[in-house]
């Protein structure tokens, strides 16, 4: 079984890591906010080291663009590959042809399905999402005071993060201290800010009540904040909890409307990828999976954030 390595891998890995190399990097999405900073992560970083060359790639949020992606850049013969997957369940075929190539492949942020049996030389580099959304729930919980109905959104039903975020929901309201809580409706939103706003204008509609919006992502929570808003629902009435702490949603909670957020250190994730990247183009050990923390965000610790990501 391969060892978990905590948050303090990712300073580890970034000692003497840098060497010329050429490395290849398929993101998911790049419009998307949080990948947009964890994308600029990894080129800032990438550019403070001599010799070091990132070439990223959009897929568009298409599997297929994504394998080819990678087979393209074990065409070019490039020294190691960094993937943010599309599909998490789609990983184990990716990991596959990089080992048959022999180029080391280094999975971020989303959890490929694969990961208890990645081929040597691969690593994945993320946050325990196992914390993200009990951290999330555990204060939503807190807020309003172990009892009360809620409903979840969720990020695209292909993703680990969703799934397992969603899990945390309902193991935290299983608990003893919240299990007051009562999950009235729960569909997914599919990460993006305007299905959170379309679905929450379904659910006004229809009649729907609850306490508090237990989102997956930020850009989820801030869609349903601006139809409750177009509804003319006071931010007062209801809790709203989202995943990521971007840049919109500290905003967000700057202003009154968001009450929970969890930091994932995008960039910091960036900077383990293209190290564990270089680390194993050079040969060296890398430990399967490298975790950086997840930290609860509210209104009182909010100003630590707001220039964090």
């Amino acid at each position: 079984m391969k060892k978990f390595l905590l948050g303090v891998a990712v300073s580890a890995l970034m000692a003497g890591s840098a060497s010329a190399a050429n490395i290849g990097v398929s993101m998911a999405l790049f419009d998307d906010n949080f990948l947009t900073v964890l994308r600029n992560g990894m080129q800032d970083y990438g550019k403070t080291l001599d010799g070091v060359n990132l070439q990223v790639e959009d897929a568009q949020n298409d599997v297929a663009k994504q394998q080819s992606q990678i087979q393209n850049f074990i065409a070019s013969k490039v020294d190691a590959i960094i993937v943010n997957p599309v599909d998490t369940d789609a990983t184990a075929a990716m990991s596959k042809i990089a080992a048959e190539a022999g180029i080391p492949l280094v999975y971020v942020n989303r959890e490929p399905v694969n990961v208890d049996q990645l081929p040597e030389k691969q690593a994945f580099v993320a946050s325990n999402e196992v914390e993200s959304g009990t951290l999330e729930t555990k204060e939503v919980c807190r807020l309003l005071k172990g009892k009360g109905d809620i409903v979840v959104m969720m990020g695209e039903l292909s993703n680990q993060a969703a799934r397992q975020r969603t899990k945390d929901v309902h193991d935290v309201i299983a608990t003893d201290e919240c299990k007051g809580l009562k999950i009235v409706e729960e569909q997914t939103a599919n990460w993006s800010r305007t299905q959170g706003a379309d679905l929450m204008t379904n659910w006004l509609s229809a009649g729907l009540k609850f306490d508090a919006v237990v989102s997956n992502n930020d850009e989820m929570a801030i869609g349903a904040i601006q139809a409750l808003k177009a509804a003319g629902r006071s931010m007062d009435s209801v809790v709203i909890g989202g995943v990521d702490a971007t840049q919109d949603a500290l905003a967000a909670m700057a202003a009154g409307d968001l009450d929970v957020t969890v930091f994932q250190n995008a960039a910091g994730q960036g900077r383990g990828a293209v190290d564990a990247a270089l680390k194993l183009a050079k040969g060296e050990k890398v430990e399967a999976k490298v975790y950086v923390p997840f930290e609860l965000v509210t209104p009182e610790n909010l100003s630590k954030y707001q220039k964090s990501n």
